[in-house]
């Protein structure tokens, strides 16, 4: 079967920026997945996605005009109800027959085979394949109502002589142009109002020819791009931006280097068809302001790509993404940089105007600031927090004072202009006024890092007073949250609360803190009103908390069966998590591991059927049988070596001692009858199981180990 290279394009006004990159994404994969379905499309085509602020388009290969017939089978009714005693139709099978358009003299073909159930008739037909027309005309439909779009607009189509009268479309945005080639042949297919066609637009301002006649699907990059003036690509535009802005940050020397900002990037992909990196600059006094504040108004505001030099500092050269190539750029120069100035003279202004007023004399004023209906203030919570900041600098031997200090200015720069005018800002702004009023230094850092790790992969605070503010500022939000009923469900997490999670795991965990997490949490629902919060919310958030707790090991590499063997006995001293899963890796790759695991399995088992066994010590005078003397002679003097080993940290000694028991453990399982019918006897029994057990599990739950 003859088959051509396809390609369909949607052109339309202005796409949304951020948004452009997975539109294109979804358009092509859309349109791949159905020619595919439909037969139409190998599943190993190469497909070629272009997405440009103005087009959505796709270019796959070796497209079929027309799809393979296929043999179909249809069930049509038990042989019972559809043939009598003579082995004649029925007039059920008849009508069903008819329905299909066939009749009776196909009777004698039709096929008898068990449906799972019973024995029924079945028809094999062939089925033709679809055209092109038809399967493109099905994916294209399905693609549009597939888009993520992220806000769809309503537009009129123009009354003409094919379609008299106005119609409402709803699309992303208004859409001007279909372009569908089979090799160099037009597919007769429409969309959103529109006829297929061969032409094009290209760049608003710079194409050389309009419109652009695309003469083949194979054609359409390269004739986008010498005539259209556009890289329909999005990935070769972005590639393109990314080596023009290296270029120019070269050409300005003195190692600067432009904001690595994936996302302002792409953005900045989906603002323009043809790029054209120019360099742009504002005055020097402007440096005196807070390099973050200009940082961000430069990219959120302008889309401007900052300079750093090789120490981070910030230059006062800029890089300008512009969507025209003039010989003479001067205007488009001057034209941003008159642009970015009063940005920039915003922030002087914020930043010179916040400092008149002392951080301390605006936390008062937070008692303004409803941080949530059913929880109060942001006084009452800067409150909460510095105590429990306190608490714990108290058990990591830290400063209570400055930890409380810190955590009770944290939020007063919520109040400020900036701020205000950048909540991105907000701690960093705080370290700035900080210094600026005299705060100690420690107490500057742990303002802006009591919000760190922002994200996954973030900085940690720099030490212990960061991280006491930090973990009481997050534990604070995840009990008062999550003890209000607002757990996160499904993809919807308002409140961040997984991501605080996350953090807590990786402060306690990265900087091997040694701390009580769940006395960490039951303190914090201490600081709150009785009558507040479920009375549970401290184990329930411990346990949600071990679910991230999860992830977060998976992200690690480590096997399911390790992390279950570690995190199903519930730890609480999160900081001792990571050596204890190591060791259990280390563990199993020992030879006796499987056996061990197996047994220890075995074991609780045992014990969970057994149900209460009395306490106290196995007495060896009503040991009777000689593998039972062994096992308990193994494990007394096997326990201290253990027990010492894991109070000291050596978890990974401590399991490989356990090596040393597995011949006495099988010798066990082979020759004792553990559930004798004299009581004595097996409580006795159970007892050094019990033993045992508690001796095997003091690192990890081994049992989870067994296959």
């Amino acid at each position: 079967m003859s088959t051509k290279n396809l390609l369909i394009e949607l052109f339309v006004e202005e796409l949304p920026p951020k948004a452009l990159k997975k539109l294109g994404e979804a358009f092509a994969s859309a349109i791949f997945d159905s020619l595919k379905a439909q037969g139409l499309a190998a599943a190993d085509a190469a497909v070629t996605p272009f997405a440009s602020p103005r087009r959505l388009a796709v270019h796959v290969a070796d497209v079929a005009a027309r799809a393979a017939d296929k043999p179909v089978t249809h069930k049509l009714m038990p042989v019972n109800v559809g043939l009598d005693a003579e082995g004649k139709a029925t007039p059920a099978l008849l009508k069903r027959l008819a329905a299909m358009g066939l009749n009776e003299a196909i009777v004698p073909y039709l096929k008898r085979a068990s449906d799972g159930k019973s024995e029924a008739l079945f028809h094999d037909s062939m089925t033709k394949g679809a055209t092109l027309a038809e399967g493109l005309q099905k994916a294209l439909d399905e693609a549009l109502t597939k888009l993520p779009i992220p806000k769809v607009m309503a537009y009129q189509l123009h009354a003409n002589c094919e379609q008299p009268g106005w119609s409402t479309v709803n699309f992303v945005r208004p859409v001007h142009g279909l372009v569908a080639l089979h090799g160099a042949e037009v597919v007769a297919v429409s969309a959103l109002g529109l006829n297929a066609g061969h032409t094009t637009q290209g760049h608003r301002f710079e194409a050389a020819v309009s419109p652009v006649s695309i003469k083949a699907a194979d054609s359409y990059a390269a004739q986008m791009e010498s005539e259209g003036a556009v890289i329909a690509s999005f990935e070769a535009r972005r590639a393109d931006i990314a080596r023009q802005l290296d270029d120019a940050a070269a050409k300005i020397g003195g190692g600067v280097k432009p904001v690595a900002d994936d996302a302002l990037l792409d953005e900045v992909t989906g603002l323009v068809e043809r790029p054209n990196v120019l360099v742009g600059c504002f005055g020097e006094e402007f440096l005196a302001v807070p390099q973050e504040c200009l940082i961000l108004t430069m990219k959120a505001n302008q889309k401007y790509f900052p300079l750093l030099d090789q120490a981070g500092k910030l230059s006062n050269k800029f890089l300008i993404v512009s969507n025209i190539s003039p010989a003479d750029t001067s205007a488009v120069i001057g034209g941003n940089e008159r642009v970015v100035r009063p940005r920039l003279a915003d922030a002087k202004f914020f930043f010179d105007q916040d400092r008149k007023k002392t951080l301390e004399s605006r936390v008062a004023k937070l008692g303004n600031v409803v941080y949530h209906n059913k929880l109060g203030t942001q006084l009452e919570r800067v409150r909460r927090v510095s105590k429990m900041a306190g608490e714990i600098a108290r058990h990591l031997n830290a400063s209570a004072e400055l930890a409380e200090r810190a955590a009770t200015l944290s939020k007063a720069d919520l109040l400020t202009d900036m701020v205000g005018e950048f909540p991105e800002l907000q701690g960093i702004m705080g370290q700035y006024y900080a210094r600026h009023d005299g705060e100690r230094e420690e107490v500057a850092r742990a303002i802006e890092q009591h919000y760190w790790p922002r994200f996954a992969g973030d900085a940690l605070p720099q030490d212990n007073i960061g991280a006491a503010a930090a973990l009481a500022d997050k534990l604070d939000t995840l009990i008062g949250i999550y003890g209000i009923g607002l757990v996160p469900t499904g993809d919807k997490d308002p409140f961040g609360l997984r991501r605080h999670a996350l953090g807590v795991l990786r402060i306690l965990v990265e900087m091997r803190l040694p701390l009580d997490l769940l006395q960490l949490l039951q303190q914090t629902r201490a600081s709150f009103p009785a009558e507040m919060l479920a009375d549970s919310v401290a184990v329930d958030v411990h346990g949600f908390m071990l679910e991230r707790l999860k992830g977060y090991l998976r992200d690690k590499d480590f096997a399911p069966d390790e992390i279950d063997a570690v995190v199903s006995q519930s730890p609480t001293r999160i900081d001792l998590v990571m050596p204890r899963i190591e060791a259990v890796r280390a563990f199993k790759k020992l030879p006796e591991a499987e056996a061990l695991a197996a047994a220890n399995k075995r074991i609780q088992n045992i014990l969970k059927k057994a149900g209460d066994i009395p306490a106290g010590e196995p007495d060896p005078a009503l040991m009777a049988e000689a593998a039972e003397k062994a096992l308990f002679e193994a494990v007394t003097k096997l326990a201290p070596g253990v027990f010492s080993a894991v109070s000291n940290g050596g978890y990974t000694e401590a399991l490989t001692a356990l090596a040393g028991v597995r011949a006495e453990v099988d010798a066990f399982f082979d020759a004792v009858m553990v559930m004798a019918e004299e009581l004595p006897l097996r409580n006795n029994r159970l007892a050094l199981l019990r033993d045992l057990g508690r001796l095997m599990n003091q690192v990890a739950d081994i049992s989870k180990l067994a296959a």
